[in-house]
């Protein structure tokens, strides 16, 4: 079993006490640091190996995202916040998932399980290479189409839709058929520049020209953002 070295930042004490209790229920979760504001977290980033950051947004002294914008090649994180409104920013930095709170157990579960899936399909996957959250002028994807792999880098993927019988890969300058699942792409594509918004769509977060709370549009397409994924924005 791979330890998972985890580092927590909250200035609430009832919030933080939560999460260390949830952390120490998971035997792979190891608490390395216990946090107040972003000093403290900045100092534990730079004197541990650390593997995940549950990271508050609203602390003293320096924020969340501030603190994410000042600390390179930072570890995954999961944000801990109360406030939805900084969804769509936060994911355009190095975030694994977004809970608010009160965080319940299950919810805290699945961001566990999508962190484990996330890391376990960089490291295995060969079809996908991620260089980091900030860079991805080089990283590509295979799409499997016309019975041949073909090389799409990612930074040249607006939107990826799901139709009835195939996924449709729309980039700057064409559009690909394939029978991989849109699920697929969503497990595959690094979830700090790639977001699902709608059962039958996921958008590259770089070409966003404006959103709203029920839409939003990249590479010239309006696409819907549909009641599940809503709470992002």
């Amino acid at each position: 079993m791979k330890i998972i070295n985890c580092v927590l930042a909250d200035d609430e004490e009832l919030a933080r006490g939560i999460i260390e209790r949830y952390i120490s229920q998971l035997p792979q979760l190891r608490l390395v640091a216990s946090c107040i504001n972003g000093a403290e977290t900045f100092t534990a980033l730079k004197n541990n190996k650390v593997d995940l950051l549950f990271l508050d947004i609203k602390m003293p002294q320096l924020s969340g995202l501030e603190l994410l914008r000042s600390v390179k090649n930072s570890p995954p994180v999961i944000l801990t916040t109360a406030f939805r409104e900084y969804a769509l920013e936060s994911f355009e930095l190095n975030v694994i998932d977004y809970l608010l709170k009160p965080v319940p157990f299950d919810r805290f579960l699945k961001a566990i399980e999508k962190y484990e899936s996330l890391t376990n399909s960089v490291n295995q996957e060969e079809t996908v290479k991620v260089n980091t959250a900030d860079d991805i002028t080089e990283a590509f994807i295979y799409i499997k189409a016309d019975k041949k792999m073909v090389r799409v880098l990612l930074k040249d993927i607006l939107y990826i839709e799901g139709l009835k019988d195939y996924v449709q890969v729309h980039t700057i300058d064409r559009k690909i058929i394939t029978y991989q699942t849109l699920t697929y792409f969503e497990e595959k594509l690094p979830v700090s520049h790639f977001m699902r918004v709608h059962r039958s769509y996921i958008i590259a977060l770089g070409h966003i020209q404006t959103y709203s709370a029920t839409e939003v549009e990249v590479g010239g397409r309006v696409v819907p953002i549909g009641n599940t994924y809503a709470r992002w924005f």
